[in-house]
């Protein structure tokens, strides 16, 4: 359903996105994660055709953007991350001024049925009739929801679609996004990595422009797992037990926390995977002869991949601890 291929993006020195390739197959729902800057946001304007790319392609439903552009926009629907619109405008006022645009239902029986069947999906049956100006900020996410959803395309981009709503109504957009999922191909960027986790079968990282993950949820947080990532606290004098660390195989990086208690040192191990870090570590400290008083795990979830991933695991730990990584 959606095709990109070599996507570059440059704004005169600058490479915001670099060489991205990846296709979207019809009914996934993908996350596109990334840091502020990563190129999150110049991906989804050149797949929407909002800004042109400097080199690469994008394919809506068969339609090159560059080269049937009218066909390819029609089979998309966008939710941007501010979401504009006309104030003084009824809900269903607005609605048509959508079907308008996109140059969809020309017959009015039928654009009729498609509106009220889009309000209905979205919660604003009983609020066709309401200035857009007086619905809350929920209410007005939901507008901006239902003209992603004019013309039943293909492909939906939400940018940011929960954000600055509260628990109830983040609950409702996430089952609104699972449904839409059913017929339509959908790519959401979202800060909320939970939101991310709940609703998308598959996560793209970007990061410096570039791919730095691209697979099933579950699966590339199973494979972040796998880096063993490791609390230890210990007994002794703090360069003996740093000596040990440093040579345990696999050379895991290792952070200094605060001293939990008096004569101890606590430290954030993370592993590479390629072997299990708890039975290295026990066995370190075995030979030794340091005492090792505590050892736990920390379960990997989409943050802590994400962080990974973008670099930011290591730093997250020396802002919050004020020491410097090994």
């Amino acid at each position: 359903m959606l095709e990109v291929k070599g996507l570059v993006k440059k704004y005169g020195d600058k490479t915001a996105i670099n060489g991205l390739s990846f296709q979207v197959a019809k009914g996934e729902v993908v996350g596109l994660l990334g840091l502020n800057g990563a190129g999150k946001s110049t991906t989804m304007n050149c797949i929407t055709g909002y800004i042109a790319p400097t080199a690469g392609s994008v394919t809506v439903d068969g339609h090159d953007l560059l080269k049937e552009p009218d066909k390819a926009k029609r089979v998309i629907g966008y939710l941007p991350e501010v979401f504009s619109f006309y104030p003084d405008m009824k809900v269903y006022e607005y609605l048509n001024f959508v079907c308008d645009l996109k140059g969809v239902f020309r017959n009015q029986r039928q654009r009729r049925e498609h509106i009220l069947a889009v309000c209905g999906r979205v919660g604003l049956s009983e609020l066709t009739g309401r200035m857009i100006r007086n619905l809350s900020k929920g209410y007005k996410q939901r507008v901006g929801f239902a003209q992603a959803l004019i013309g039943n395309p293909g492909v939906l981009i939400l940018d940011e679609p929960t954000v600055g709503l509260d628990p109830s109504q983040i609950i409702e957009i996430r089952q609104l996004i699972r449904e839409s999922g059913k017929e339509s191909t959908i790519i959401v960027s979202s800060h909320i990595l939970s939101e991310i986790q709940a609703i998308c079968s598959r996560i793209i990282v970007i990061h410096d422009g570039q791919i730095a993950a691209d697979g099933p949820t579950e699966q590339v947080i199973r494979e972040a797992a796998g880096r063993a990532e490791l609390v230890i606290r210990a007994k002794g004098p703090e360069t003996r037990i740093e000596k040990v660390l440093s040579e345990i195989p696999g050379s895991p990086r290792f952070v200094r926390l605060p001293e939990a208690e008096e004569g101890t040192s606590e430290y954030q191990l993370t592993g590479n995977g390629q072997e299990d870090l708890r039975e290295a570590v026990f066995q370190a400290f075995a030979a030794s002869g340091l005492v090792l008083l505590q050892i736990c795990s920390r379960e990997a979830s989409l943050e802590h991949t994400f962080l990974h991933l973008t670099g930011q695991d290591s730093k997250e730990a020396e802002a919050a601890f004020g020491k410097g990584e090994q």
